[in-house]
């Protein structure tokens, strides 16, 4: 497994079709996200300011959107942070395993929409730091 930076999470621009009447983006796995889709989710209903996430996954990619609101993604890859805006809903944040992930700042009222390339796997969940760091350095 390639030892993943926060420098290879990557801002994807999907397609905007545009109407009169309201724009539509279509998501396709393998087409507008670098991954087949196995599970979607979405979070909402966080209070102002709160924060989510603080976890990693060992193959689990992920691709986050702000689908209304805004909120910031901080990613840690043990050595490197770097902190991410996500507030248009055409533009995802492209997470790949092996990154500590942070949503945080959300703004009221903000949705953010999760693509997920596996079902739901407990096993695949780093989510204390100090084992995230051992982990990252046995790969």
């Amino acid at each position: 497994m390639k030892k993943s930076t926060v420098y290879d999470c990557s801002i994807i621009q999907l397609p905007k079709i545009y109407f009169r009447e309201g724009n539509i983006t279509p998501i396709e796995g393998k087409i507008n996200i670098p991954f087949e889709l196995e599970r979607i989710f979405y979070l909402y209903d966080i209070p102002g300011g709160e924060s989510r996430g603080a976890h990693s996954h060992k193959e689990c990619q992920q691709f986050l959107i702000a689908a209304s609101g805004s909120f910031d993604v901080t990613l840690d890859d043990g050595i490197n942070k770097r902190i991410v805006t996500l507030n248009r809903p055409f533009f995802g944040l492209h997470l790949l395993p092996g990154i500590w992930a942070s949503e945080l700042n959300f703004s009221s009222g903000s949705i953010c929409l999760v693509y997920a390339s596996q079902k739901y796997n407990l096993k695949d969940y780093i989510t204390d730091y100090s084992e995230y760091l051992n982990y990252k350095r046995s790969i």
